[in-house]
């Protein structure tokens, strides 16, 4: 992709897919035809992922243009990532557990696993393409995490963080619970068993009579992650001259007027130094071409390399793009500690909004989509 501009590009590609491909998306979504053939699905999620698309704009674009029954599977898609955000925001600990699991495990079995050489073909062919394409069919992903966790019987730790380190549209909330939800731990005791009659159906039989564990048990995980207290913030307005914006929320659509009244933006991808789950070149050069492109529509704004130690050392206070949870927030967090500066977050009253249905499964969000849509709208 090219850097210099991102937003046309993923701006291009989300009329492209509202205006030709949506109207078949719930039959044909499911189906992965493979990495040459991806026009049954929106391909937009690295762009979702950074906010270079915001989620609700999005919605609005798509509903402006079909009616609400006809693209609903849609709808409900998006809606996943912002429920996911919204779970884990009320629950942070599952994610400070996670990314400092150390689990047991089969290292040889682990090897061939990320090396591609398990001799389960489909999981292999999609080891390469994660690596060479950095993507993954959605409804693949699944059968990946399955295959992973109860057929080679590695950490689903493990395999969440293989997909954060490899995948452009790897995003802490969605990605930690989806794997959670494969396991079985997320909704105790519902797990998702890959079926190799599945695998070829939905492949469009290029992979017959895969061999798999088909009858294990979830996994068993003790401990309960109760809601922790999260006051809805509503501050969307400039308190400070200097602002950090993360590599994970560029959108810029509705703060264009805001962002230009600061003297300086900063622009931070984390290096690898300074994140936990480290990623690889192709994901960290993604980043970086998205930032790129931000920062050539902000003449006031600067790229940082890796971190934000430097400034920070001379800080008393800042505004941040509230970067949900996951490393870049466990980042500011620890750094302000260290060098005893302000932060205060700007956050979308869309996300707050949500936040609110977030509390309890996504089938109680999903009824109550279209009040959501109401109040966002």
């Amino acid at each position: 992709m090219s850097s210099v501009d991102a937003y046309t590009e993923a701006n291009s590609q989300q009329i492209a897919f509202i205006n030709s491909s949506i109207l078949q998306y719930a039959r044909s979504r499911n189906y992965d035809f493979g990495e040459l053939n991806r026009g049954n699905v929106s391909n937009l999620s690295k762009f979702i992922s950074h906010r270079v698309i915001l989620e609700y704009d999005l919605i609005d674009e798509t509903l402006r243009r079909h009616e609400y029954a006809k693209v609903e599977k849609f709808i409900q898609e998006i809606f996943w990532r912002v429920y996911w955000k919204g779970w884990l925001e009320l629950r942070p600990r599952v994610w400070h557990d996670f990314v400092n699991s150390e689990s047991p495990v089969d290292h040889e079995t682990l090897k061939k696993a990320l090396a591609g050489r398990t001799g389960i073909e489909c999981f292999d062919d999609w080891v390469s393409e994660i690596k060479q394409r950095n993507y993954l069919h959605n409804h693949t992903r699944m059968w990946f995490a399955s295959i992973w966790i109860f057929t080679l019987r590695l950490p689903w730790q493990l395999g969440a963080k293989f997909f954060l380190e490899q995948l452009l549209d790897g995003d802490a909330a969605s990605n930690t619970l989806s794997w959670r939800w494969v396991a079985g731990v997320q909704t105790k005791g519902k797990h998702y068993l890959a079926r190799s009659s599945n695998i070829y159906k939905f492949s469009n039989a290029r992979y017959p009579n895969t061999k798999l564990n088909e009858v294990a048990p979830p996994i068993q995980e003790s401990g309960d992650y109760d809601i922790q207290p999260n006051s809805l913030k509503t501050k969307e307005d400039q308190s400070n001259s200097q602002l950090l914006i993360f590599e994970n929320d560029l959108h810029f659509k509705t703060r264009e007027e805001l962002y230009l009244k600061y003297s300086k933006i900063y622009l931070l991808n984390l290096g690898n130094k300074e994140r936990k789950i480290p990623l690889s070149e192709n994901v960290i050069s993604f980043k970086n071409s998205l930032l790129f492109s931000f920062q050539k529509i902000f003449p006031n704004s600067e790229i940082l390399i890796h971190d934000f130690e430097e400034i920070a050392m001379d800080l008393k206070s800042i505004d941040v793009v509230y970067p949900f949870v996951g490393e870049n927030l466990d980042y500011i967090q620890k750094l302000s500690v260290k060098h005893n500066f302000k932060i205060s977050y700007l956050y979308r009253k869309e996300d707050n909004l949500c936040r609110a249905f977030c509390n309890k499964g996504f089938f109680n969000f999903k009824n109550n989509i279209p009040e959501i849509l109401k109040l966002i709208r």
